[in-house]
């Protein structure tokens, strides 16, 4: 007996929970235990507040006696109700309000699908929806197969109290056996941590480990998702809406082969003036030291004005915000705002996924970045950004920059142009 359920399965349970069928015979129709089935309920069952036709959503044990109005005031949005207990808004204005709970979704079936009263009841109910039920399961197992989870907090805590006794020549172990207490984590969840860059110290600062070389890949661990609470597409919409000229720029990985070098990709939606960077390997630290290199040659001031928004995928590279949207704490001010494409839709940042075209012309899809310098990915993006474009009036994302902020930031940011004439955007050009 399997204990996943398919969505097939989970429309039957639901027809058979409204008909009252027992959890045994629920789970010999299903080929279940009856454990199995009523796990599934409890775990997966929604809380509804909800009435019926011409009832709203009251929970009050007062509410078939009540006979109270203008309990809203000129608030109400219901003048026309002849009572209160009619109102939606009534158990959170009410100060009289007793909630009365129903016991029956305490006990098994533990939902109110085939309660005979649901259609007389205005409690708050207990419904086993399959379509929900189906997508809770799922976004779950997603959630458990995406890597460690571990809030910034945590990660600072434990940084401060590893990261100075390494670099005083302390092994992990050492420090682990003095502070268990108050670690409250395991020796090998340090060093994992310290394999993913999540600390000030590095491999290289643990003198014998740095002695033996990977066995196998490791993980890639992840900043808790909360991080990116305030910061999802729909919060980015609304910030765009709020404001409408701010410009915006988008930013992505190339990645060469597996766990070789890799690039880090900045694209200027307006001017289409893309700025890449080589980094060693794919972590959250190379692409917060890129922002840092990059804040520390423009300034703070013009910084904050060519990066005022910036819109990324849910790579575990960019799992960092705050540290990208504030740089080192002795400036402590905000330089960027960060937010997050939605999960699988690479489609709400098009203009730099299109951009890439031309990045795979020079260094096609397979190829090693590994024998790469930043020079010649410089190189590269001179002759991409001096390429012209039908959409910029036939004009080069290079011009078209200029125009809008000067020749010296361009040479700020290491850009050159490249006479039409010149141009390759084939491997040919970083193999002369």
């Amino acid at each position: 007996m399997s204990k996943f359920f398919t969505y097939e399965e989970r429309l039957n349970l639901q027809k058979h929970l409204k008909e009252s069928l027992s959890f045994k015979e629920i789970g010999r129709r299903l080929d279940k235990d009856s454990t199995t089935i009523s796990r599934e309920i409890r775990k997966h069952l929604s809380a509804v507040a909800t009435g019926y036709p011409g009832f709203p959503y009251n929970a009050c044990k007062n509410r078939f006696n009540c006979r109270k109005k203008g309990i809203c005031g000129k608030e109400c949005t219901r003048t026309s109700a002849v009572y209160c207990k009619l109102c939606q808004k009534c158990n959170n204005s009410c100060q009289d309000f007793i909630e009365e709970f129903c016991t029956a979704r305490f006990r098994v079936p533990y939902v109110c699908n085939g309660c005979e009263q649901i259609g007389k009841c205005t409690l708050l109910k207990s419904i086993y929806d399959a379509e929900h039920a189906h997508v809770k399961a799922h976004e779950t197992i997603s959630e458990s197969r995406s890597g460690l989870c571990v809030c910034e907090e945590e990660i600072a805590r434990l940084n401060a109290v590893i990261s100075p006794l390494v670099q005083q020549g302390q092994s992990v172990h050492q420090i682990y056996v003095n502070h268990e207490d108050e670690l409250m984590c395991s020796e090998k969840t340090i060093y994992n941590y310290i394999d993913a860059c999540l600390f000030d110290v590095r491999n290289i600062d643990l003198p014998r480990k740095v002695k033996f070389r990977e066995r196998y890949k490791k993980p890639e661990f992840k900043v808790d998702k909360g991080c990116r609470i305030g910061r999802n597409y729909e919060a980015f919409q609304n910030f765009i809406e709020k404001s409408p000229d701010t410009a915006i720029v988008q930013m992505d990985s190339v990645i060469g082969t597996k766990g070789g070098k890799c690039l880090l990709t900045i694209h200027f939606v307006e001017t289409s003036l893309m700025l890449a960077f080589l980094r060693d390997s794919n972590t959250s630290q190379s692409v917060i030291d890129v922002f840092n290199d990059l804040d520390q040659k423009l300034e703070r001031n013009l910084f904050q004005k060519l990066f005022p928004v910036m819109l990324t995928d849910n790579g575990s590279e960019f799992s960092n915000p705050k540290a990208m949207e504030y740089g080192p704490e002795k400036y402590g001010s905000l330089r960027t705002r960060i937010y997050y494409c939605d999960a699988g839709s690479p489609c709400q940042k098009g203009a730099i996924e299109v951009n890439h075209g031309f990045v795979r012309r020079v260094l096609p899809k397979g190829t090693s970045f590994n024998n790469l310098t930043q020079e010649d990915i410089v190189l590269m993006m001179n002759h991409i950004n001096s390429y012209k474009r039908k959409k910029l009036n036939n004009r080069s994302p290079y011009e078209t920059f200029s125009f809008y902020h000067g020749e010296e930031v361009l040479q700020k940011l290491g850009c050159l142009p490249v006479a039409a004439g010149e141009i390759l955007l084939k491997p040919a050009l970083l193999k002369r």
